[in-house]
């Protein structure tokens, strides 16, 4: 689809009445590029998506920064990072993680406080189509990516049966957003023998080789500058002395202006290194360009 095509259905849909106003020489509809993940690349909270960081189409550079906190009932979450994109083709993504174990860490025997961390450098390629303006094609926008995960706390990774303390995902996305209907859609598939994101190491005593796993995420954009929805995130299952649990969460990413938004869900993470029911809050702020 043209861009004079887009901006003309831009005009009429309900939705995306003020839309066209929000489009600029080699710039996206707001909200339509995504949030940071936890992992640092483009995509919803959880989840990573096709779609490439930044505000630019192919007709420059843009990228993103965030900040993220996930608070949960023994444990908090941070992340922090940033993502540049390259004429809406290839986006390379940093994040920082940091996992605090609060009381819980006095508990599991290893201090209280005690945090770990690990470092996810990121890249990611499209390889077709355009998630917004082929909106006269089905075939939504399709990526492939890689992230390499360096966590800090090898002596312990070891003692739990981890097997490395680095190791790398690979994926496929594909992101569709149907304009006529308001809804972002979005299904990874994850190659990893991360345990725990990566943070306590890479595959297990259980089992150490890469699965396939699966991050999806659907939204409804109610505004132009209002996303709600759901994602949910599968994880693999290598460690013997704590049951991974799978993931998801219902979020809503409001765009406060064309550079800034900002990601609030109920996030639950299920049981962690045998410390039940961690479910609560996600918050996160992104700055684009």
């Amino acid at each position: 689809m043209t861009r004079r095509a887009l901006v003309a259905l831009a005009a009429i849909l309900p939705l995306h009445g003020a839309a066209a106003g929000e489009l600029r020489e080699g710039g996206k509809l707001v909200l339509t590029g995504g949030v940071s993940s936890v992992e640092g690349a483009a995509g919803g909270g959880l989840a990573t998506w096709a779609l490439i960081a930044g505000e630019e189409t192919n007709a420059g550079v843009g990228g993103s920064v965030h900040a993220t906190y996930i608070a949960l009932p023994d444990f908090d979450l941070t992340s922090y990072g940033g993502a540049i994109g390259f004429r809406n083709r290839i986006e390379l993504s940093y994040a920082h993680q940091s996992f605090d174990t609060r009381d819980a860490g006095a508990a599991l025997g290893i201090g209280r406080g005690f945090t770990f961390a690990q470092d996810v450098f990121g890249a990611k390629l499209r390889l077709i189509g355009d998630a917004v303006y082929d909106q006269d094609r089905v075939i939504p926008q399709i990526s492939v990516g890689m992230q390499h995960k360096r966590a800090d706390k090898g002596a312990i990774i070891a003692a739990v049966g981890g097997k490395e303390s680095r190791g790398t995902d690979f994926y496929i996305a594909a992101t569709k957003v149907i304009l006529s209907k308001s809804l972002v859609l979005n299904t990874t598939l994850r190659f990893t023998k991360a345990n725990q994101l990566g943070l306590l190491g890479f595959g297990g005593d259980r089992r150490n080789k890469y699965r396939p796993e699966f991050e999806g995420s659907a939204g409804v954009l109610l505004t132009r500058k209002l996303l709600v929805g759901v994602e949910y995130r599968t994880k693999p299952d290598n460690l013997r002395f704590a049951e991974e649990n799978d993931a998801y969460d219902l979020f809503a990413a409001w765009s406060l202006t064309r550079h800034v938004a900002l990601t609030a869900a109920y996030v639950d993470l299920g049981d962690i290194a045998m410390v039940k029911r961690q479910h609560g809050a996600f918050l996160s702020i992104q700055g684009s360009f």
